[in-house]
């Protein structure tokens, strides 16, 4: 508690700095805006208004600069820029550009902060501005925390509002006409004879004059896209077959590049590569960090000939057997190893009794495993680093790639293209430093590293393991304690430390999805312990609330169970944020909750926050002979405002899923200091046959704008643990779930 206190403190003062005058940073900082990034190299009468818009002749170009990892962030940010704009879809080109301190990404700073979502007070929301002018400062920019939509609701609008109105002036200069007597439409000007002057036509005109500022966004009711069901501008070519990602880029003169990687992260103690450099097509082999390198004139033989090399590890500096990992989770239920508590409302040591239902439950390592495999293709020349990839944090690929080859970071180019996936994978930047390693060997000749599926599982940095011990105590009928300490290793500060920074403070997304549970039961804590030495994690598809949210949801329906309360009745009694209430009401409507169900089905429900999120699902299942079936899962989530209907639906659907396949069915274990499970044979996620139907409601009552990629994740494993009981009376407290019952 003395170090919660202190970081409580620490935050105070920091919020309170920015209040007073925003002088945390100095207000001409914060204020300032970054250099546009499009300035520089524009062509004879092309047009840049802002860093987010070009025009020349020819076309209409958006940059949408937040990484499209499959849930459609090209899409929503051209919609957004589209919509004031004035602008149709397929009127123009979007492109990723270049990384720059323009495109700072200030809605991650929620997710850092020891507050709930709910507090809204001066400390709170001076903090939050406080870490926001940091991240503008520094030029953060970043995909991440289901942050995109937050971050560029006001801003893309605000970009294409100030281009439109500067192309109106320039028509209105032209044309000796008032401004106010123009309107446009469908990427034109109109006069007020009702001619139509092209945007294109206008960027040489709209060059010559300043950008036109402080343009007021127009209402929800005048919106002409947003809210709207549209189809994404990239499904048609992932229909066919057509778009375009990194691993399909060629270049002249590429070699393609395979390693043999240590997968204890430990480096070679010896090597034999005399097989592998004979065979067909083979270039090269050499040492690289941690491993081999093999370059040669096609993917298949640089994979076969990694393949071939006889390499002797050495060994790893965490334990080597999955046991002792366990092990290092329980011992780090210590004072020595708290890392937070933050919360603790009422007194709950004297609130829970000696009979008080107590549990334990588990959550195991699980891979990325996205169907891209990490890869990147890299040249280096003497004057620049060129890198062909899909990553999420674009400036800091560009200094981890410069500490590679010796150059500077601005001397780094990075093509950003769409990810065939990453669920947190390309947060990392370590595939993209190894195949830069390769090239800065060949500079001048580009390189095509691409990982097997199994150099991709043995390199992976998997969501952390934890384990949560928790108590919770009823009276009459009603759930009055709940006590949970949660241990796990820091996905944050481990990410971190693989880019030589320290971390600062404690790691919040330890305890996340249950110290900011929406309830308000009498007395309850939520304490989180850091564990040390065991294997290195990283960020996975919503963090820490995948496993936290497991946790409470999980076994606050066995407290309720205990006080013989209905488990979607209780919640709701419990529930102290009416956004939050909003989305178990929608969903007990949805599911006719409570309605008479035959024997063997039942349902389940859980309720978790995740950046800033409230989800709430109710899942089907039928106990039959052979086993499980999940029949049906209705969900609703609340995000403020729904930019897309059709891909909110897409982006939920797809979290469900995920979130059930892996509580199913995956885990990562070690063995010998090597994860045990090499492909997706021995990470099976869920089968298509066993897909349920998946209803889904989006609410707009939130006081912010949120992102949905990542919170419907949480609730599912434990909505399908609840539901089994529901069915079966057996009550799963550890994941995965195939462990203990069959799914068919």
């Amino acid at each position: 508690m003395g170090r919660a206190r202190t970081i409580a403190r620490r935050t105070f003062l920091t919020g309170a700095v920015a209040i007073a005058g925003g002088v945390a940073f100095g207000t001409y900082l914060v204020r300032r805006d970054p250099q546009n990034p499009l300035a520089d190299g524009l062509g004879p009468g092309a047009a840049t208004f802002n860093p987010w818009v070009k025009i020349d002749a020819q076309k209409i170009t958006l940059i949408t600069p937040h990484a499209d990892i499959g849930q459609g962030a090209v899409h929503m940010q051209a919609t957004l820029l589209a919509e004031e704009l004035d602008l149709d879809l397929g009127q123009f080109d979007t492109e990723f550009g270049e990384p720059a301190p323009a495109y700072h990404n200030t809605a991650l700073a929620g997710e850092g902060t020891p507050y709930r979502i709910t507090d809204q007070g001066v400390v709170a929301r001076g903090t939050l501005a406080t870490i926001g002018g940091l991240a503008k400062i520094i030029g953060l920019q970043g995909t991440g925390g289901s942050s995109s939509v937050a971050d560029s609701f006001d801003k893309l609008r605000a970009a294409g509002a100030t281009a439109r109105e500067t192309l109106k002036l320039a028509a209105a200069q032209k044309h000796g006409v008032e401004g106010a007597d123009l309107t446009t439409k469908s990427g034109a000007v109109i006069l007020p004879d009702g001619t139509a002057i092209p945007y294109v036509d206008l960027a040489a005109d709209a060059a010559a004059i300043d950008p036109v500022r402080d343009v007021p966004l127009r209402a929800a009711s005048d919106w002409r896209l947003i809210g709207k069901p549209t189809q994404r501008s990239d499904i048609r070519a992932k229909s066919t077959g057509t778009l375009s990602y990194a691993i399909d880029l060629q270049l002249d003169g590429m070699v393609h590049a395979a390693v043999r990687l240590s997968p204890r992260r430990s480096g070679v103690r010896s090597f034999d590569a005399e097989a592998a450099r004979t065979m067909r097509g083979v270039v090269d082999v050499f040492p690289i960090t941690n491993g081999l390198a093999v370059l040669a004139d096609n993917t298949w033989r640089a994979f076969r000939a990694a393949e071939a090399i006889d390499v002797t590890w050495q060994d790893a500096a965490y334990p080597a057997e999955q046991a002792d990992h366990w092990k290092a989770v329980e011992a780090s239920f210590t004072d020595a190893h708290l890392d937070t508590s933050l919360r603790d409302d009422g007194d709950v040591e004297s609130a829970l009794a000696a009979d008080a239902v107590r549990a334990e439950y588990r959550v195991p390592y699980v891979a990325h495993a996205p169907l891209e495999p990490m890869m990147a293709l890299v040249r280096v020349t003497d004057d620049q680093v060129e890198v062909w990839t899909a990553h999420q944090l674009p400036r800091v690929l560009q200094q981890q790639v410069a500490g590679v080859t010796g150059h500077k970071s601005g001397q780094v180019v990075l093509h950003n293209q769409y990810a065939g996936g990453s669920f947190g994978n390309r947060l990392e930047c370590e595939y993209v430093a190894v195949a830069a390693e390769i090239a800065n060997q060949v500079r001048g000749t580009p390189v095509k590293m691409t990982f097997r599926r199994e150099e991709d599982f043995a390199q992976d940095f998997p969501r952390p393991l934890g384990m949560m011990r928790g108590a919770g105590d009823v009276d009459s009928g009603q759930v009055r304690a709940l006590a949970l300490d949660i241990a796990s290793p820091s996905p944050i500060g481990s990410m971190i430390g693989r880019l030589g920074l320290p971390q600062a403070g404690p790691d919040i997304q330890i305890p996340a999805g249950a110290w900011n549970a929406p309830y308000g039961i009498e007395n309850f804590r939520v304490r989180a312990y850091a564990t040390p030495g065991v294997a290195p994690v990283s960020s996975w598809r919503s963090v820490g609330a995948s496993g936290a949210g497991f946790f409470i949801e999980g076994f606050l329906d066995e407290v309720i169970h205990a006080a013989g309360a209905d488990p979607l009745e209780e919640r709701l009694r419990l529930c102290d944020w009416d956004v939050a209430r909003g989305t178990l009401e929608a969903v007990a409507e949805m599911s006719n909750w409570g309605e008479s169900l035959p024997e063997g089905k039942g349902r389940g429900v859980a309720m978790v926050e995740s950046f800033g999120v409230p989800v709430a699902e109710v899942v089907e299942v039928t106990d039959t002979p052979d086993g499980i079936r999940i029949d049906k899962v209705w969900v609703a989530a609340d995000v403020g405002t729904v930019v897309d209907p059709v891909n909110f639906e897409n982006n939920v659907q797809g979290a469900v899923v995920w979130g059930l396949g892996h509580a199913m069915n995956s885990e990562i274990t070690y063995s010998d200091g090597m994860a045990e499970q090499s492909n997706y044979h021995a990470a099976e996620g869920m089968r298509l046959y066993q897909a349920p139907q998946i209803m889904v409601r989006g609410l707009e009552t939130h006081f912010a704008v949120r992102g949905i990629g990542e919170p419907p994740v949480p609730p599912a494993a434990p909505a399908l643990a609840n539901a089994i009981f529901a069915a079966t009376g057996m009550r799963l407290r550890e994941m995965p779930f195939n462990r203990h019952v069959r799914f068919i």
